[in-house]
């Protein structure tokens, strides 16, 4: 199913409101630098526009629905990023700690399964290794940028995908052991 402008006009307000409701009722905050705040709230309300549903700003939609349900926000991953590091992937939602201390927002790994990753970057197929950490060299490459290589991190026991040079020692959704991790090996075609 494919959305388009067809829907209502949002207002940033609106967005601002939505998310300050969902922060307040599962104990998190706004990101406390405004700026950088109106910038992502002004990214959902594009992209439910755009799409008619409030996509992540900080993640490629597809524009179809069932594609894209994980990363309509609060994503799916929200929850865990906070736990693990203060705040969400794109930094909208934080912890106490982290709005009131104002500590900065830095990159953190993608959770995103890599075969949602590739069908919003290419919708082509991907295939997925289940060999272990020691046997296998990961890459995420497509043709018209072959130099672009991303380590992918697999945990065999309930899925989390992460992206960094080597796999976590524990993971952070089911606490299993760095040996239950192997390398995923995508490859974009087209």
């Amino acid at each position: 199913m494919r959305f388009g402008r067809h829907w209502r006009l949002v207002t940033l307000e609106q967005v601002r409101q939505r998310a300050e409701n969902d922060a307040r009722t599962h104990g998190y905050y706004l990101n406390p630098d405004e700026e950088f705040l109106i910038s992502l709230l002004e990214g959902l309300r594009e992209n439910e526009e755009r799409y008619g549903y409030p996509s992540c700003p900080c993640r490629r939609a597809t524009g179809v629905f069932e594609l894209d349900r994980d990363i309509i926000c609060p994503c799916d991953y929200r929850d865990p990023d906070c736990e693990e590091y203060g705040y969400c992937y794109c930094g909208l939602y934080v912890r106490k700690d982290v709005a009131e201390k104002r500590l900065p927002i830095k990159p953190i790994p993608e959770r995103r399964p890599s075969e949602k990753l590739a069908r919003a970057y290419s919708k082509e197929d991907v295939t997925v290794s289940e060999k272990p950490v020691e046997e296998i060299k990961t890459t995420l490459v497509s043709e018209e940028h072959p130099a672009e290589v991303l380590k992918m991190w697999y945990c065999r026991q309930c899925g989390y995908v992460c992206f960094r040079e080597e796999p976590p020692y524990v993971c952070p959704i089911c606490k299993a052991k760095r040996e239950m991790f192997s390398r995923l090996t995508v490859k974009i075609i087209g």
